[in-house]
């Protein structure tokens, strides 16, 4: 049950990636932010322990990196979903997580710096492309993930006790 819902979470998360994609190349049209590569010198962080130059653009990496985190925070949000954390509320939290993710294998590789060092409007950027990704993530999952068995009994979003 919770391998269907994950599953389906990841692909939930594969249109929440592809939203957040486009949604960004909006704004880069407007604000003329250049594309990132750290989430490619990342995985090549992750996988090899090396880290590359600032100025290096590896796009497929890149690639793999940016859809694989957003298919394996979405396979997250795919149990949220079945286990009842549903709704507006569930991916306003999953975009919190989202951020850390990312945060924290960037940070912790060294390949990215934190975000209260950056500027306001990049910072801006981040969690609304994150809030984007979150809130499609979501409502693609709460519609493809049913409930487990066990929570259907579940009313307003709180299980009750057994006593």
């Amino acid at each position: 049950m919770l391998g269907r819902a994950a599953l389906r979470g990841a692909l939930a998360g594969l249109a929440g990636t592809a939203a957040m994609t486009l949604g960004e190349q909006v704004e880069q049209r407007f604000t003329h932010r250049p594309d990132s590569y750290v989430p490619g010198r990342t995985l090549i962080a992750l996988t090899t322990g090396r880290r590359l130059p600032e100025s290096a653009r590896p796009p497929v990496r890149n690639h793999l990196m940016h859809w694989g985190t957003g298919a394996a925070v979405g396979a997250l949000r795919g149990v949220w979903a079945a286990a009842g954390l549903r709704g507006w509320r569930a991916s306003a939290w999953h975009a919190s997580v989202r951020l850390a993710t990312d945060q924290t294998l960037e940070n912790a590789t060294g390949v990215g710096s934190p975000p209260w060092t950056w500027s306001g409007r990049d910072q801006a950027v981040d969690v609304a492309a994150k809030a984007v990704y979150s809130f499609v993530t979501g409502a693609v999952a709460d519609r493809l993930v049913p409930l487990a068995p066990d929570r259907r009994h579940v009313r307003g979003g709180r299980s009750r006790p057994a006593w």
